[in-house]
């Protein structure tokens, strides 16, 4: 079984272009115009196990919040493309990460349901030309794309970039959990209702 995909999103304000395969190495080759953005996105695919191509581009002269979103909009988008109909994935995937001071805990579930919470609650500032507020733009995007419920709460951390850059490892080691092929369940869809599609 092949679980690869293949997505392009197209308007005024970007184009994006992923392409991911969740039974990979963790390899990357990742090109937005916001260097921190290009640096997490290859910490998603490396500590995920997905092979993961991006070719992003945007109106960054006015900010890079289109960029952000339309990025994990399309790549959570991928990622529910590679998974088909979820039979034989486990379905749910949890970290509690440390870098340094800073601490995340990351919990995911390939609901169908889209949902999102986060307790990181950053001050507005920059790291490089990323501003702070725009990675829960990103995890709401990726969880609106994938259909999944994402909750992220910081146990700990002051320094902006660990704090932000914790968190996008304790989602992709969850998301490699959550995706993951279960040998004891191989022809079953983990839910009970009958359906992971909402």
């Amino acid at each position: 079984m092949t679980r690869r995909a293949v997505l392009t999103r197209k308007t005024h304000e970007t184009q994006i272009e992923v392409s991911l395969d969740l039974d990979g190495v963790g390899r990357y080759d990742v090109e937005t115009p916001i260097g921190f953005l290009t640096h997490m996105v290859e910490q998603l695919a490396r500590h995920s196990m997905i092979d993961l191509v991006v070719r992003a581009t945007g109106d960054v002269h006015i900010d890079g919040h289109h960029t952000t979103e339309d990025l994990a909009i399309t790549l959570g988008r991928a990622v529910a493309e590679a998974l088909g109909e979820k039979v034989g994935i486990r379905r749910y995937g949890s970290a509690t990460l440390p870098m340094d001071e800073a601490c995340v805990t990351c919990a995911l579930d390939l609901s169908g349901r889209t949902f999102f919470v986060s307790t990181l609650d950053l001050p507005k500032a920059s790291v490089g030309a990323f501003d702070t507020e725009l990675a829960d733009v990103f995890f709401e995007g990726f969880a609106r794309g994938a259909q999944c419920n994402l909750h992220l709460y910081k146990v700990a951390g002051e320094n902006l970039h660990h704090c932000i850059e914790v968190s996008f490892k304790a989602l992709a080691l969850s998301l490699r959990h959550a995706v993951e092929l279960d040998p004891r369940a191989a022809s079953v869809l983990p839910s009970t209702k009958g359906t992971l599609t909402g």
